[in-house]
């Protein structure tokens, strides 16, 4: 159903698309000589990697299976504390939100840019839905948990 959004917003993609933007905010502000744009990718690079800590520790505790790793007809409330499960919560969500409130944060003034980083995010975010990656509840913590560590951690809010 989702077959042409799946190829565009594949894992690799969007894992790569939060890497790739801090970086290009940077570049983009060292070209620009823009203290600010310098500052905002230095800071979603640190909430990148902050999202990253949480997602280790939180996936190594939960070891929730994903959906597509369980049998049709098997009961999916019974997904956690399995020996390799990874789907607790969504990683790239996480990473896209904490980045993504960075960057809405800081540019709050120019009034599409909330909505493009938080679209992008959700993007992000459901495409591992229809990925079939994670379960609505993984993506729904991530970007909860994403927000929370771009707002109260980094920017300190």
């Amino acid at each position: 159903m989702f077959k042409g959004f799946n190829n565009v917003f594949t894992s690799n993609a969007t894992a790569v698309g939060t890497i790739v933007a801090p970086i290009s905010m940077y570049a983009a502000g060292l070209i620009r000589k823009d203290p600010k744009m310098q500052h905002t990718a230095l800071l979603a690079g640190e909430a990148a990697a902050d999202a990253e800590v949480v997602v280790t520790v939180l996936k190594e505790i939960t070891r929730r299976e994903r959906p597509a790793s369980i049998p049709q007809h098997a009961n999916f409330s019974d997904s956690w504390f399995e020996n390799n499960g990874t789907s607790f919560p969504s990683g790239h969500t996480i990473v896209a939100f904490s980045v993504a409130t960075i960057v809405a944060r800081r540019y709050g003034n120019h009034r599409w840019v909330p909505f493009a980083a938080y679209g992008a995010a959700a993007l992000v975010g459901f495409s591992r839905l229809s990925l079939s990656a994670h379960f609505l509840s993984d993506v729904f913590m991530g970007g909860a948990l994403g927000y929370s560590i771009g707002r109260f951690t980094v920017l300190r809010q």
